[in-house]
């Protein structure tokens, strides 16, 4: 039998416009949030929740049914955002140096003692870069060899720029507690 879902999927297939404004309703605003993550800019966020629901609607003959639509979904709206910061060079800000101290115990430390919202919080404040690549590592599970491809730097940069991410993370967290 099929869901509700699997009808709307059907109706936009066929290009039915209340099959894709109810598709709409249903990940607008889910799919909104994932593009904030990486675009802090709220006119350009609509502008990139619009372009993906375009893109969506244009390759949804293409979803076969093989895992979660709202996955399938996330990687387009996930594509659209890096497609702006590909545009917008997200490693700009990003520290060059490397970092001589090892805070890997303390990142730790500092960040299970604070709850879930300060740490949303301390993200945003990341340079995009860094805010970027720890969104698409630790929140969203793409590996660095597949970061390093979606942004066109290197497997290393995307584990060094991590590492960074994870760093200046930690120092905000322990400057806010």
């Amino acid at each position: 039998m099929k869901s509700r879902l699997d009808y709307i999927i059907d109706g936009c297939r066929r290009g039915d416009n209340d099959a894709r404004r109810e598709l709409y309703e249903e990940y607008a605003a889910l799919m909104y949030g994932v593009i904030c993550r990486y675009v802090h800019d709220r006119a350009a966020a609509q502008d990139l929740l619009h372009d993906g629901f375009i893109t969506l609607y244009t390759k949804i003959g293409e979803f076969r049914g093989e895992g979660s639509f709202e996955g399938w979904c996330r990687r387009i709206f996930v594509n659209t955002a890096l497609g702006y910061l590909r545009r917008n060079n997200p490693l700009e800000g990003a520290d060059t140096e490397e970092r001589l101290a090892k805070t890997g115990s303390a990142e730790a430390s500092v960040i299970e003692k604070m709850g879930a919202d300060d740490i949303l919080k301390a993200i945003d404040r990341l340079p995009p870069g860094y805010r970027t690549i720890l969104n698409l590592y630790a929140v969203d599970g793409y590996s660095h060899r597949e970061i390093g491809q979606m942004l066109g730097v290197s497997e290393n940069t995307s584990r060094s720029q991590y590492s960074r991410a994870r760093g200046r993370l930690a120092e905000i967290l322990t400057r806010n507690r």
